[in-house]
């Protein structure tokens, strides 16, 4: 899962970013608004994280033009202010949560868990492919019921492929949504993490992960499978 985090405070921003990747996140950290909300725009993430009071354009501003431009992915708002009228402010702009400095990283890391349980239902947390399935939020990978134990970075690729099966992403895809932007596109990571999950899943070949020559990789979809 991929989040942003709009923060200018160096040590609560270390401390989340910290936090939410040994969580098995991705994160994005901005410290200017104006970036938060290109990035935001520019870039697909399962939650938003925003401080307030950040230079540039504000937390309130941020979500305010994305709801505006239709976007609904779930904001928690981070913030020293916690009087009512400014939970309320937040609320009434389409944030999801609100959450008040100071606070512990775990409490963070269990009110996004509820908040994504609660957009996006118990359902579609748990991936299933075949024998494969994940849990997003427990991060387990099973093949037919057997427990197999995976890196982070290893289960997002997984998590990644699965979302759809049959669908070619490229290397550079691949890189940009498991990696993150700062990774030498030359790089052979992709393959190298391909290779360690084809060993550890040893998928049947209804569900092999493929080499697209050339272009990248995709999970093959099961036959009979919408």
């Amino acid at each position: 899962m991929k989040a942003l985090l709009v923060e200018d405070e160096q040590r609560i921003a270390s401390f989340v970013c910290a936090g939410l990747r040994e969580q098995g996140f991705l994160v994005d950290h901005c410290e200017d608004g104006n970036l938060g909300y290109d990035y935001a725009l520019a870039r697909e993430y399962d939650v938003i994280l925003l401080d307030v009071m950040v230079p540039g354009r504000d937390g309130l501003s941020i979500l305010k033009g994305l709801r505006r431009e239709g976007r609904n992915t779930p904001v928690i708002l981070l913030t020293a202010r916690n009087e009512l009228d400014d939970r309320l402010q937040g609320l009434n702009l389409g944030a999801d949560d609100y959450l008040a400095k100071p606070f512990f990283v775990e409490e963070l890391v269990a009110r996004i868990h509820a908040l994504l349980r609660r957009v996006s239902g118990e359902r579609q947390n748990v991936l299933s492919v075949g024998p494969l399935k994940l849990d997003r939020l427990s991060r387990v990978a099973e093949v037919d019921g057997r427990p197999v134990e995976l890196t982070s970075r290893e289960f997002n690729l997984m998590e990644y492929l699965m979302r759809s099966p049959g669908r070619v992403y490229a290397r550079t895809q691949i890189l940009e949504h498991v990696w993150g932007y700062d990774f030498e596109p030359q790089t052979n990571m992709v393959d190298v993490c391909i290779q360690r999950l084809r060993k550890k899943l040893n998928l049947p070949d209804s569900v092999a992960i493929e080499a697209v020559r050339g272009v990248g990789y995709r999970l093959r979809k099961p036959d009979g499978e919408a």
